[in-house]
């Protein structure tokens, strides 16, 4: 592994902090990067995984293991699993060490899924990758196919992929967001020296389970023998899941509130200043380029996961070199600003904690006088609690969809938020550039009104290319 980079220094060609973003491809290249989701979409989708890992493992099995040849931070759970990778990821990097990154879904396009060296994968480099696997992927359909089971799926090909686009970077370490669940998520064929726990609520229940114990249990599926697990706080319940997972695997568990705990957080300008008392040290005053308590406390897990992994729990970090790595971190999606003159920003926030932590976030970072939410959902998610948690910072709802096959249709999602408040404060719109263009005018109908973009990341990613291809940010 790499030598550990001296406080404060840069490697050459380093970006600046927030300038995550692809390099520039030839109109070849992105071709090629387009043609190879375009083959992943070809597969059945994300919405209808498979409860299975024998396929992802004979498909790394006949490409001699990648994923096997870096050790692997795996972090799973309900909200804050993509923001606390990519901070675990940062925090590492800063350290000298050439990292990858596994995060889904994306936003825009696929290259944001994986990422080497805190750089999206360009095209090229996704299609090269893509072209030697493909073979192999190849002879794993054809061997299921024979047996009567369904071909690899999209998020297993996929899975395939990054690993292989790791190893061939190669990378001192893996950074991997599950995809679903933990257990048998395709993500599990690696085995995770550290695994990571972020707050752990309601969401996917057909496919998790009706209660969080359920869903906890298929979570804590990540755990491998004596690895270090780390845990954002949990109720009662989840914690027991997970006390119990430590101790089948002979693992070490170190939770949120006893081991470790965000000291204090205070709003700053860009973000907010933070300051954690981790599991071998105490780190004051760090910036952190994120809005939200929920961020912050995501960076104190991803502090005392960086501490598990580079040293056993029981080193203390070099404070320098947590303070860059945190700020670097950016964190797409999650309270993004896509707008000015009126303010418009984006959440993911996709189950009712995540709309709940932003409701908390609008209330506590920002000085708006009424929000109006632009909003869409899909049809697997509790619609009715994320509204709900909404509410006592929305004063208007415009109601779209998003081209997803999953989106709740306008009406029957408007009629659901009417009930909830009123039919005078819920407007309907097809199209989402619809709804963002009169959201916005009514924005600038006042100094502090600002506009939120939320309900579903297909939504989300959709009003970033909107926001982008009209300029938004520079008027």
């Amino acid at each position: 592994m790499s030598e550990p980079k001296k406080p404060g220094s840069k490697k050459p060609g380093s970006k600046e902090p927030g300038s995550k973003r692809p390099r520039q491809s030839s109109d070849a290249g992105r071709e090629a990067g387009d043609a190879v989701f375009a083959a992943l979409l070809a597969r059945v989708g994300e919405g209808a995984p498979k409860p299975r890992l024998a396929p992802t493992r004979r498909a790394l099995e006949l490409l001699g293991d990648p994923q096997t040849v870096y050790p692997v931070i795996h972090i799973t759970g309900t909200n804050g699993k993509t923001s606390t990778s990519r901070i675990t990821e940062s925090i590492v990097r800063a350290y000298g060490l050439r990292t990858g990154l596994m995060t889904s879904p994306h936003l825009v396009r696929l290259n944001e899924r994986i990422v080497i060296d805190g750089e999206f994968i360009t095209d090229e480099a996704l299609a090269a990758n893509w072209a030697d696997i493909e073979p192999f992927l190849a002879m794993v359909d054809a061997e299921l196919e024979a047996a009567g089971d369904d071909v690899l799926t999209f998020f297993e090909a996929l899975t395939v992929l990054a690993f292989a686009c790791f190893a061939d970077a190669p990378v001192d370490v893996a950074v991997i967001e599950v995809g679903m669940g933990g257990e048998w998520d395709s993500t599990n064929v690696a085995d995770g020296q550290v695994a990571v726990f972020t707050p752990i609520a309601l969401d996917h229940t057909l496919r998790l389970g009706n209660t969080i114990a359920e869903i906890a249990r298929t979570k804590a599926g990540i755990i491998k023998p004596s690895a270090a697990v780390v845990s954002a706080r949990q109720g009662e319940a989840a914690q027991a899941e997970l006390e119990r997972a430590a101790e089948l695997t002979e693992s070490t568990l170190a939770s949120e509130g006893e081991d470790f705990v965000l000291l204090k957080n205070q709003v700053a300008v860009g973000g907010q200043l933070i300051s954690v008392r981790g599991l071998a040290g105490t780190y004051s005053d760090l910036f952190l380029p994120l809005y939200g308590t929920h961020q912050a406390q995501n960076a104190a897990v991803a502090i005392a996961a960086v501490e598990s992994f580079l040293g056993a729990g029981t080193t203390a970090l070099s404070h320098d070199l947590v303070e860059e790595g945190l700020a670097q971190v950016t964190s797409p999606g999650r309270l993004q600003l896509i707008g000015i003159a009126p303010t418009v920003l984006v959440d993911a926030a996709h189950n009712p904690h995540g709309a709940a932590a932003l409701s908390t976030a609008l209330a506590d970072y920002f000085d708006f006088d009424e929000i109006v939410a632009v909003v869409g959902i899909l049809t697997d998610k509790d619609a009715t609690g994320i509204i709900t948690a909404l509410q006592s910072k929305v004063v208007r709802f415009h109601v779209t969809q998003s081209q997803s096959e999953r989106a709740i249709g306008v009406d029957d999602l408007a009629d659901l938020i009417a009930d909830l408040g009123s039919e005078e404060t819920t407007v309907r719109f097809d199209d989402l550039a619809q709804a963002l263009d009169s959201a916005r005018d009514w924005a600038l109908e006042s100094p502090k009104r600002a506009v939120i973009v939320t309900g579903s990341i297909t939504l989300v990613g959709e009003a970033i290319i909107l926001a982008d291809a009209r300029e938004w940010l520079a008027k």
